[in-house]
């Protein structure tokens, strides 16, 4: 299996990918920081004996993005599964340059724009999409009008759970075209993410109250390897299940009302 993961150099991104390479897959490993994903990539060569590639991106850059997609088309002959698993949170408000508000760039629209931009490939190989959801996208208010809340109260959280319910509506779109995508929730898991917030804090220092990353990545690396992933288009999962989501996270009309909105903020032609 040809396998490509995004968010690789540390977190649950990384975990997964010795996990899976322990299963054999061929990996891809895709980050911004080159130094992180080099250690990554020695681990993985430990544990597997191949060392896999590794390719830098910003996804807060369109650009970069594009350039990333041209990079996996001319090494990847197959891309028998896309990990959408790059994701940030910010209680700053800050604007790419770019023009998007950062979160609903880096975790929707550059895996949006990217996961088109590879979309050939991944239906040629039969391949499947996975992405990294979270339960906060049950409080998601996403407008595809307003994105970035240019027009609405922002806070981190608020804008975060926008960006992780189009995650799940991003899920839906795809699977009415055809693919094989979940998204999944992987857990409340011990990780450097969304550092300084006092929820973080909460996970990090009070006992019981967050998981160790390997179980969050076990969630990701069920959907990437597992017959569900395949069988279960569309859905949202937690607990290595599909489970119900709220209508704003299955809703197929607003998924094709984000879809076309998120073609028109990534420079995509209309489909």
């Amino acid at each position: 299996m040809n396998t490509v993961i995004t968010g690789a150099s540390d977190g649950i991104g990384a975990s997964a990918a010795l996990q899976l390479a322990r299963m054999g897959h061929r990996l891809v490993l895709v980050g911004r920081t080159a130094s992180k994903l080099a250690a990554v990539a020695d681990q993985v060569a430990e544990v597997a004996g191949d060392r896999p590639a590794t390719l830098t991106a910003d996804f807060t850059s369109f650009d970069d993005v594009r350039r990333l997609a041209g990079q996996l088309l001319e090494r990847s002959e197959s891309i028998d599964v896309l990990v959408n698993n790059a994701g940030v949170m910010s209680t700053e408000r800050q604007r790419t340059a770019d023009g998007h508000e950062l979160m609903i760039q880096v975790n929707h629209l550059s895996p949006f724009l990217l996961t088109n931009l590879l979309l050939d490939r991944i239906r040629e190989s039969s391949g499947r999409v996975v992405t990294t959801c979270s339960r906060a996208a049950k409080t998601g208010r996403l407008d595809p009008a307003d994105l970035s809340r240019e027009r609405r109260r922002w806070s981190g959280w608020l804008q975060y759970g926008d960006s992780k319910q189009a995650n799940a509506l991003f899920t839906v779109a795809l699977a009415e075209r055809g693919i094989p995508a979940t998204c999944v929730h992987p857990g409340v898991i011990r990780t450097g993410f969304a550092p300084g917030t006092f929820f973080m804090k909460l996970v990090l220092h009070v006992p019981g109250v967050g998981e160790p990353v390997e179980a969050g990545a076990a969630r990701l690396v069920h959907l990437a390897a597992h017959q569900d992933g395949v069988d279960h288009p569309g859905r949202y999962f937690a607990g290595n299940a599909p489970v119900e989501a709220p209508r704003q996270m299955s809703d197929p009309t607003l998924a094709a009302d984000l879809w076309t909105a998120s073609l028109a903020a990534t420079g995509l032609p209309a489909s």
